[in-house]
């Protein structure tokens, strides 16, 4: 190996000192990144992210490097999308069910399917889950917990709002939010059902924004509708129901859908 010149020297000094590692390492994660020291620095923290995570990090570390390769073999900052899915076979996830979006929500995806490198090992560092095989068992804890933990099924269904909307989109196009819903609302892929004895509430909630045009949905509107579908379980006669209450005004024209509809029907049976 060639001696270090001059500003190889320099760049080797300077990355030793925001670093503190010493001269053989600052120069091998710098001569891998090219001598672009902050591309080294960057590929040098995460490495020392892997490090606390536990000793047991051959699998790991393999799977990661693997998944977090660009196009050019180069190590990316973002998992890309052939990884991500890769990654999610391995943990025996579908991209078609709820607890997709519950590693997604573990790992803070900022859109659909994109893991970023820093936030998806902070994620699993929290959950101490440092091989493929734990994560799967993870994965499958969340399967059973998020239709019956109430705070991480929220956590979930609000993160699922900015990682459904289109680059640059504050609302949410309807098509895309009623996709979600029937994957949220439904038990068949992990979610909430969202009916009850007498109520088929999706399906009546649905009906309603077709009718009205399939307008765009909004954050607050989104993350009301969580509260709404709760409070229609507990009680589907809107006993809890205040007009003067701070909701929605799409929510509140849909009680008043509701109780019209309801009257329709009790005036057919008579």
């Amino acid at each position: 190996m060639p001696p270090a010149t001059a500003s190889q020297k320099q760049s080797i000094a300077q990355f030793v000192a925001l670093t503190d590692c010493t001269d053989s390492v600052a120069s091998k994660f710098l001569r891998a990144a090219h001598w672009n020291i902050d591309r080294a620095i960057d590929r040098y923290k995460s490495t020392q992210v892997y490090c606390h995570l536990s000793p047991a990090l051959t699998t790991f570390r393999a799977n990661m490097n693997l998944a977090f390769k660009d196009e050019s073999n180069e190590e990316a900052a973002v998992i890309s999308i052939e990884g991500a899915i890769r990654f999610l076979e391995d943990i025996n996830v579908q991209l078609d069910e709820v607890t997709c979006l519950g590693v997604m929500e573990l790992c803070k995806c900022p859109t659909m399917g994109e893991f970023p490198r820093e936030s998806f090992v902070a994620g699993w560092k929290e959950t101490k889950c440092d091989t493929l095989p734990k994560m799967a068992e993870y994965a499958n804890q969340l399967r059973s917990r998020i239709p019956t933990d109430k705070d991480l099924f929220r956590r979930v269904y609000c993160h699922t709002f900015p990682i459904s909307r289109m680059a640059g989109q504050r609302n949410l196009p309807y098509d895309l939010a009623a996709e979600q819903w029937r994957l949220l609302f439904t038990a068949d892929r992990g979610g909430v059902p969202w009916s009850t004895a007498s109520t088929p509430w999706l399906e009546w909630w649905l009906e309603f924004l077709e009718e009205r045009g399939k307008k765009a949905v909004s954050k607050d509107l989104w993350q009301q509708l969580e509260l709404f579908v709760r409070k229609t379980k507990e009680d589907e006669s809107f006993g809890w129901w205040s007009v003067d209450a701070a909701w929605p005004g799409t929510l509140d024209d849909f009680v008043g859908w509701v109780q019209e509809k309801r009257a329709q029907g009790n005036a057919m049976e008579l």
